[in-house]
């Protein structure tokens, strides 16, 4: 007989739908079927419940969050309160990333790397929206409305309010459906794209001084994701000597067979560069550029000094060394 699953009846949301879709990779619950109730009946007939009922107990299987005097974190290291996902993949997370990467071959040591970057990079942000906690303070306006995120699209499979309610559990199926293919994607993307790319930012870090004797610039021979790698190798390094240069400029090759330079952002996610490209270098192209920078083969440098590119690695380099003394 198939195990239960148990989560509330009526409108859904982003928490709810995706700890289900979790718990369903697991071997346990692979074929569970889901009990939407409010009924305590009901859901006490359930083998595990998620987002209802009043209780957090790990050992009797109920996963709430919605109950007076409730404050459970991921880890010591982030402050945001969980909701139902985050309860799930705080106790679960772990087999579900190894279930969903299989072929990834991952040892604890890289489970443990993904089962912190899939909680801030995509289980953070559902358990603060449902649980109303701001990104930023209240006193800041937002530049510009953003209504496309995870929570937001499983909001709308919800029937509008002058629409009849129709089958809400195929509604929700749906929302299983939609927060399971980004989770499982973004699982996907970390386990066999991102955490590959670390030992090439380690190599490209620890070689810097032979690209430049500043240690400022670091070369890749391939293209990775490193902006992410880049912070934390450079941190955990600057721990142990703090007298460190930071780095300013990555060079890689890009699909075509070009270079390019581009200055490392202040922190991830930032659209400030701790040094962008020199202002007398920016929105121009070409020939018009290499005259202007003194580096034959530039292609381009944007408007907004972040990036670059030249023909070849030798042309992308001296661009870097260049730009290191000038703004």
């Amino acid at each position: 007989m198939p195990k239960l699953i148990g989560t509330h009846s009526g409108t859904f949301h982003c928490d709810e739908a995706l700890a289900c879709f979790m718990l369903r990779q697991l071997t346990e619950y692979s074929d569970a079927k889901i009990v939407r109730s409010r009924d305590p009946a009901v859901l006490e007939t359930c083998d595990i419940v998620v987002d209802v009922g009043g209780v957090y107990d790990h050992e009797a299987k109920r996963y709430d969050h919605h109950q007076r005097g409730f404050d459970e974190q991921f880890s010591a290291e982030f402050k945001t309160k969980l909701s139902s996902a985050g309860l799930i993949y705080k106790h679960y997370g772990q087999d579900v990333i190894r279930a969903i990467a299989k072929e990834a071959d991952l040892d604890s040591s890289a489970v443990d790397q993904l089962h912190k970057k899939l909680y801030e990079s995509v289980i953070e942000g559902v358990d603060g929206i449902d649980n109303g906690v701001s990104q930023y303070p209240s006193d800041i306006e937002p530049a510009y409305k953003e209504s496309t995120g995870l929570s937001a699209r499983v909001g709308r499979l919800n029937p509008w309010w002058n629409q009849p309610e129709g089958d809400m559990d195929e509604r929700f199926a749906q929302a299983m459906a939609l927060t399971g293919s980004e989770f499982t994607e973004r699982v996907r993307y970390y386990a066999l794209s991102w955490l590959p790319g670390r030992k090439i930012v380690e190599q490209g870090y620890t070689g810097r001084f032979d690209i430049d004797q500043s240690g400022q610039i670091v070369l890749f021979d391939t293209f990775c994701p490193w902006k992410d790698h880049i912070t934390t190798i450079e941190d955990e390094a600057l721990e142990k000597n703090p007298e460190l240069a930071k780095i300013v400029y990555v060079l890689y090759p890009d699909t075509s067979g070009a270079w390019r330079v581009q200055a490392v952002p202040e922190k991830p996610g930032s659209f400030v560069s701790r040094h962008p490209l020199p202002e007398s270098w920016r929105g121009i192209r070409d020939e018009a550029l290499s005259e202007r920078s003194g580096v034959e083969g530039c292609i381009f440098i944007h408007q907004s000094g972040f990036i670059g590119g030249n023909k070849t690695r030798d042309g992308a380099l001296a661009l870097a060394r260049k730009a290191l003394t000038m703004d």
